[in-house]
């Protein structure tokens, strides 16, 4: 799998800026992984396809409109945020992560890029007296923890990337099934890596 923003051309259609901010990406984070552990390092070498096309599978579910606010809630290093920000010029994005030393990452690229539509926070979720429209995570912890850390915090709903079988976890957090739909993130990039991966979508 080619690792460079080529692989993102063949499934969106992007701007020269967004070319030019989606290509300095590998850069900037192989810079700070050498100096901070964010990303494994065996993944370095398909960046593009399992952290940047991986993050933008919530861009391709279609629900994030221009306007509305999105919290991406233990950001990590930037994903899925920093490439939604790219993409989604019109959106405005929070990441929140409690880790300092990768909330400064996030801070970097962010500033670095120039993505003015991003607003970053070292804290928990919970100390936030915020709404946002969505809600957007990857793998960050199961779905009943995220609704007990996200209720009353978000108007529409949660789009979360998640891997392996969800039955068992939707089961667990006790949620209405009516408000819950499992789409497989191989549905719109055409890659074996995806094959296991979803998309959770939690309506509000």
């Amino acid at each position: 799998m080619e690792n460079s923003v080529a692989l993102i051309e063949r499934y969106f259609e992007l701007s020269e800026l967004q070319k030019e901010r989606f290509a300095r990406l590998l850069e900037l984070y192989s810079e700070w992984n050498a100096k901070i552990n964010v990303i494994s390092r065996r993944d370095m070498d398909n960046f593009y396809e399992r952290h940047v096309l991986h993050s933008l599978a919530i861009a391709k579910s279609g629900e994030i409109v221009p306007g509305e606010r999105v919290l991406d809630l233990g950001c990590g290093g930037g994903f899925p945020v920093v490439p939604l920000a790219i993409l989604m010029p019109d959106v405005s994005f929070t990441a929140v992560d409690s880790i300092g030393k990768k909330i400064k990452v996030v801070e970097a690229v962010v500033k670095e890029l120039g993505l003015d539509n991003v607003t970053v926070h070292n804290c928990r979720v919970e100390s936030l007296d915020e709404r946002w429209d969505w809600v957007v995570s990857r793998a960050v912890a199961p779905l009943g923890d995220l609704l007990n850390w996200t209720r009353g915090k978000y108007d529409r709903g949660m789009l979360l990337l998640k891997g392996g079988d969800l039955a068992a976890e939707i089961a667990d957090s006790k949620i209405s099934s009516k408000k819950v739909m499992v789409e497989s993130v191989s549905h719109w990039f055409d890659s074996d890596f995806f094959v296991t991966k979803s998309l959770l979508k939690v309506r509000s």
